[in-house]
C-alpha cells in the first residue's frame, strides 16, 4: 500500500523589517516635529524674552535650549570636563551643524560662522541674534573687523569657538587647522581650549548620520540624524594651551591634541588613483 508523504508546512515568522523600518519613519517624522516646533520656540524666546535678561540668563537659557534640542533630535550628549573660566577661544573639529549645539549643551559660548549660515532656515535667525561673530569671505576690511570683534570678547571674558579646519568632514579623520583662526588668542592673551566632537551609535564608532559634508543639505542631514538609532554625541575637553606660543604652533598642538583624543588621522586619507 503506498503511502503519500505530504510535507507539512509550518508558518514562518512574518519578516520585521519592514515593521521595523517604518516605525523608524514614523519616529523619524515626530523627532522633526518636535525639532522644527522646537527652533521656532528658540525664535520665539530670542525675540521677546532675551532683551528682558540678563547676559547669564541668555548663557543659561542657551545651555538649557541646546540640551532640549540634542533631545528632541534624539541625540544622547556625553560630555567630559568644562571650559576654562574667563575668556578662552575654544577650537574644535567639525563634522556637523550639531557641533554648535554640543559645544553650547557643555557650555554656552559664542561662535564664529561663515555668513552663509544666516540664510540657513531657522536656524540662521537663530544663530544671527544669539550673539554670533560671522565671517564675510573675500572681503580684508570685514575680516579685520571680525578679528577687532573676536579681541575685544575674549578680553571682556567670553568665550569664543572657531572650527580652524574651515568646513566639515565625515568624522573618520582632520583636516589642516588654519592657524589665522587662532591670531584672536595671540593677541587678547588668552588660552586655546581644544574640545574634541565625536559621534557614535551601536553600530557605528563614527556614525555617519550627522556628517554635514559633501552635497548634502540641511535637511537630508537632519533626517539622517533623526533616522539614527542611539546616536550620542560625546566632547571632550582637553588641557588648555598658553597662546604665548606663534599662531601655526597653536594650530598644529591643538589639531594634534584633539586627533590623539579621537584617535583618527590628522590628514584626510589620499584618493585612489583613478
Amino acid at each position: 500500500m503506498a503511502h503519500v508523504v505530504g510535507a507539512v508546512r509550518t508558518a514562518s515568522p512574518q519578516p520585521r523589517r519592514p515593521v521595523l523600518a517604518l516605525f523608524k519613519q514614523i519616529r523619524a517624522a515626530w523627532r522633526l516635529l518636535r525639532t522644527v516646533l522646537h527652533f521656532f520656540r528658540g525664535c520665539a524666546i530670542v525675540a521677546i524674552r532675551f532683551p528682558c535678561w540678563t547676559p547669564a540668563q541668555q548663557l543659561a537659557a542657551k545651555q538649557r535650549w541646546s540640551i532640549q534640542l540634542l533631545s528632541r533630535l534624539g541625540v544622547t550628549p556625553v560630555l567630559h570636563g568644562d571650559v576654562v573660566s574667563g575668556g578662552a577661544l575654544v577650537v574644535a573639529n567639525h563634522i556637523s551643524w550639531l557641533d554648535i549645539f554640543v559645544i553650547n549643551a557643555l557650555r554656552p559660548c559664542t561662535f564664529v560662522c561663515k555668513d552663509d549660515v544666516k540664510d540657513w532656515p531657522l536656524v540662521g535667525w537663530l544663530v544671527a541674534n544669539t550673539d554670533t561673530i560671522f565671517i564675510q569671505r573675500g572681503n580684508r576690511a570685514a575680516a579685520r573687523r571680525t578679528a577687532e570683534s573676536m579681541v575685544e570678547h575674549l578680553q571682556g571674558g567670553v568665550s569664543i569657538v572657531v572650527f580652524p579646519e574651515g568646513t566639515t568632514t565625515d568624522g573618520t579623520h582632520m583636516l589642516p587647522f588654519r592657524p589665522a583662526l587662532l591670531q584672536s588668542a595671540v593677541d587678547a592673551g588668552v588660552p586655546v581650549a581644544p574640545v574634541a566632537i565625536r559621534y557614535r551609535d551601536p553600530q557605528h564608532p563614527i556614525s555617519p548620520a550627522p556628517a554635514y559634508d559633501g552635497d548634502i543639505s540641511l535637511w537630508q542631514c537632519m533626517r539622517a540624524i533623526t533616522l539614527a538609532d542611539g546616536l550620542v554625541a560625546e566632547a571632550w575637553v582637553l588641557p588648555a594651551i598658553n597662546s604665548q606660543a606663534e599662531r601655526a604652533h597653536l594650530a598644529a598642538h591643538a589639531k594634534h591634541e584633539i586627533a590623539t583624543q579621537l584617535g583618527v588621522p590628522h590628514h584626510a586619507p589620499a584618493s585612489a588613483p583613478g
